[in-house]
């Protein structure tokens, strides 16, 4: 197969990127809708029990995507970087037609709730596949020199799928009174988001095979427990960074905003602005900083985003519990999501050169979703937990703390690669 040219690499890179896009969007719309999603779906006379109930079909999607994340990648290194993306795409859809199609239960009684929950099992297992695959398809089309910042469509991605929800969320609740959104509006946004899955379903059946991929021929592909035991390294170090990652994205990101309501007592309606100026500052910064991770190495980059994190987070934290204001949460969050940007935009890319080609998909699902169920999906319900036991309002400082160290190491673990840099697209 000759070179693949820019304008395939750009459709690829493309492809690759609309799944995380779906799966960020859907995530955020679900927890921004949960409240009047558990009336619809599980109706109590303890709206508390209603939620919980709501929010544990939630935390389902989280618990399966490991278990999606090997079926799928293993699936991706046998058949293929396009096959597997298909599939991903094409069952991310199917899930997100369910819960906007679904009849509430006063239609259809317990089916509406099990049709629920089925749901967000499928839409954990796609999400299991989808980091590692897309991942592994993303670096294989880069060309050499701009392999960080193609990796960082990844996380670009993720970002921008939670601006688009947050932009959902505001125009609902400024379009829509709240009957009608407990009526019939709550749809809206899963109905809008099934647009990207038909389109992207095309897109990705339409892409060819990535050189890299194409390369392996016939040789034996490699299974699971190969890749347990022969890159143990590779998954310590790419879990460690997954861990950040993702305490990035549910902490500093997702909760710290709700966590200055209901510590620090700030106005109900800060989360939102803290949200979306975050996000928006997330979205224009991470191709930035996977373009600087290209000229000085993303590895170095990692580093030094991460070694500052430590660095600020103790003095961030400390300012906003003892003087919490409008302006000291939203000056720390954005610190932070620079930050972000400057640690995730070269992880993509990083975590994928550790493992060769036969076992990519498989090797970055297994580390990703482990830091994404374990350490991240659930990281606020343990935190809520920790604040509750312990009244400590520094709590999310230590938290973080921990899972940063944590991924530092594994970023000066990172100089040893499983798979040489020539093995990824040619030029």
């Amino acid at each position: 197969m000759t070179a693949i040219d820019s304008r395939k690499r750009l459709i690829g890179a493309m492809a690759s990127t609309l799944g995380n896009v779906l799966e960020w969007y859907d995530f955020v719309v679900f927890g921004f809708l949960s409240i009047i999603i558990a009336k619809q779906f599980f109706p109590s006379h303890s709206e508390y029990a209603a939620l919980m109930l709501t929010t544990a079909t939630f935390g389902a999607g989280f618990v399966v995507r490991p278990l999606g994340g090997i079926l799928l990648g293993m699936y991706a290194d046998r058949k293929g970087r396009k096959a597997g993306l298909t599939l991903v795409i094409a069952m991310m859809t199917v899930a997100a037609a369910m819960i906007a199609l679904t009849p509430g239960f006063q239609q259809i009684g317990l089916i509406a709730p099990a049709i629920v929950l089925c749901a967000r099992l499928l839409q954990g297992i796609s999400a299991g596949g989808e980091f590692g695959t897309a991942t592994a398809m993303l670096i294989e089309y880069a060309p050499t020199a701009r392999r960080n910042l193609y990796g960082s469509w990844q996380m670009f991605a993720q970002a921008l799928g939670a601006l688009l929800a947050v932009a959902m969320g505001s125009a609902l609740t400024h379009l829509f009174t709240h009957e009608a959104l407990e009526s019939w509006a709550w749809r809206i946004p899963f109905l809008l988001g099934l647009l990207i899955g038909p389109v992207g379903f095309y897109i990705r059946r339409n892409l060819p095979e990535t050189e890299a991929f194409q390369k392996l021929g016939a040789r034996v592909k490699v299974p699971f427990s190969r890749v347990v035991m022969h890159y143990p390294r590779e998954l310590f170090v790419a879990t460690a960074l997954s861990a950040a990652l993702n305490v990035m994205a549910y902490v500093i990101i997702t909760y710290l905003p709700i966590y200055a309501v209901q510590n620090l007592h700030m106005p109900v309606t800060l989360p939102f602005s803290v949200l979306l100026a975050s996000v928006l500052l997330r979205v224009v910064t991470i191709p930035l900083f996977g373009h600087l991770a290209d000229r000085i190495g993303g590895e170095r980059l990692i580093r030094v985003a991460l070694a500052l994190f430590l660095v600020v987070l103790y003095p961030a934290y400390y300012w906003i519990v003892n003087a919490p204001s409008f302006a000291s949460i939203m000056s720390v969050e954005l610190g932070f999501a620079l930050l972000i940007s400057a640690s995730n935009a070269p992880i993509p890319t990083a975590l994928a050169g550790l493992f060769p080609t036969e076992v990519r998909s498989t090797g970055l699902a297994i580390s990703y979703n482990i830091g994404a169920a374990v350490f991240g999906g659930f990281s606020p319900m343990v935190l809520t937990w920790l604040l509750h036991v312990t009244g400590n309002n520094m709590m999310p400082a230590h938290f973080c703390a921990v899972f940063f160290a944590l991924g530092l190491i594994g970023a000066f673990m990172l100089k040893r690669r499983a798979a040489p840099v020539n093995e990824f697209a040619t030029q």
